[in-house]
């Protein structure tokens, strides 16, 4: 694994708030541990806490049937887990699972509800970042049914190396065959295609990505998009 760690910000929507704001916020907060493999929850159960994520990461999983799962979110240190909440549902359609480990911050659904409920500024930001994230959510559904394997990996790759703040990091054939919900022997071959042009480094499981620039050229436009929707979301935040 790559030594590569760059700087973990803080959670940006914590940031994004005014000073007082965000303190007031953290002192009704505790921090974490998030371990790999945790769900934090499960379809239609109750969201009993929200996540801000700082170095840790947590993927959104729509349930197919009885064995398999589709990814269609990946949420770090730019949001929150838990955002049925902020509409006033304390259930989710999706599985939230932890796919990077590291330290977030974690509150009760009860207090978060209580400080959405006296914080203007704190509404104002979630609701931009939930309006993100339903962008997000059908940009992902567009992106399963008309882009090819190798530029969904390669975007699957560049938004983990966003969240985890390091060029390398663990995953398996069988996890990638899983997140994107296509075959093992498809994801291998994508991921040799990758490699073959030095964009990534991939052996037992560890993968670095060499060329951030080639994996972006070699993704889907539906990394940048993304990306952009996050950041004129933001822009005068």
């Amino acid at each position: 694994m790559s030594t590569g760690r760059r700087v973990a910000p803080l959670n940006r929507l914590l940031a994004a708030l005014p000073r007082r704001e965000s303190q007031r916020l953290l002192a009704v907060c505790e921090p974490v541990e998030l371990k790999f493999g945790e769900i934090l929850y499960q379809p239609d159960e109750p969201i009993r806490h929200v996540y801000f994520p700082t170095e840790s990461f947590v993927s959104l999983l729509i349930p197919v049937d009885a064995k398999a799962s589709l990814e269609v979110g990946l949420i770090g240190n730019e949001g929150m887990v838990g955002t049925p909440l902020i509409l006033g549902v304390d259930v989710s359609p999706l599985r939230a699972l932890v796919q990077g480990a590291g330290p977030a911050w974690r509150m009760t659904a009860a207090a978060f509800l209580r400080e959405l409920g006296r914080s203007p500024a704190l509404r104002r930001t979630l609701h931009r970042y939930l309006q993100v994230q339903m962008r997000q959510l059908a940009q992902t559904a567009a992106c399963t049914r008309y882009h090819v394997v190798e530029a969904r990996l390669a975007r699957w790759l560049l938004m983990t190396q966003d969240r985890a703040h390091v060029d390398g990091f663990h995953v398996t054939h069988e996890l990638l065959a899983y997140m994107l919900g296509v075959r093992r022997v498809g994801v291998t071959k994508a991921a040799n295609s990758l490699q073959k042009r030095k964009l990534i480094r991939y052996h037992r499981g560890e993968v670095t990505i060499l060329d951030r620039a080639g994996m972006e050229a070699a993704s889907c436009g539906c990394y940048q998009t993304d990306r952009q929707t996050y950041e004129s979301a933001f822009a005068n935040a």
